[in-house]
């Protein structure tokens, strides 16, 4: 389930959340909506009974209509990709794991969230979280506990924060482990990627 929760953050990275408690339209304001957007993440993974956090790092690339890249650099180099088809895993230039939308109902919902997010229609979200969140001038914060049981098995509750891009993610699941995922270095615009990048989508 780990590259799920990856392409969910990434999804929610999108934009912000809209529930009922959520002030959903002043962070849509407050969010802004490139075409392309690529940075870097810090990712930390507490897995319940280990002392020593799991740390990797890398990149990510958000490009509207397309989809999403998660390039983890370190501590193993791994690429997912999702387009509105199909998740694809890349271990190198080996393709090491697809699903297909049409046969993997997963699939389906997780590509329904991302494509809803990036054309602007968030009611998607609010099928499946229920939360809570609050507005300042220059920031935000939103918590997000999925409606579905089987949905929140498989990625526990979530909390984001940010401001004009979302800064953290931190995911804590009902078996005890917590992921925490911090973004940067945001650049967007088509040379916010790079060649090798672009030739992913």
């Amino acid at each position: 389930m780990n590259k799920f929760k990856f392409l969910i953050a990434a999804t929610l990275l999108c934009a912000g959340a809209a529930q009922a408690a959520v002030p959903a339209a002043k962070i849509q304001a407050m969010l802004a909506k490139p075409a392309v957007m690529c940075g870097r993440f810090d990712q930390t993974k507490t897995l319940a009974g280990m002392k020593k956090p799991l740390a990797s790092e890398g990149r990510f690339c958000v490009v509207a209509g397309k989809g999403v890249l998660w390039r983890t650099l370190k501590p193993f180099p791994s690429t997912l990709r999702l387009t509105r088809d199909e998740i694809v895993n890349y271990q190198g230039d080996r393709v090491a794991m697809r699903l297909d939308a049409k046969t993997e109902p997963t699939v389906r919902v997780i590509n329904n969230v991302l494509f809803s997010l990036l054309s602007g229609d968030l009611g998607q979200l609010d099928t499946l979280f229920e939360g809570d969140g609050s507005v300042d001038a220059n920031s935000w914060n939103v918590s997000l506990k999925p409606r579905q049981a089987a949905l929140e098995k498989a990625i526990g509750t979530i909390k984001l924060d940010g401001g004009a891009y979302v800064k953290s993610i931190v995911m804590n699941e009902g078996s005890g482990d917590r992921t925490h995922i911090v973004f940067s270095d945001i650049k967007t615009g088509e040379a916010a990627m790079s060649k090798e990048e672009a030739a992913l989508f």
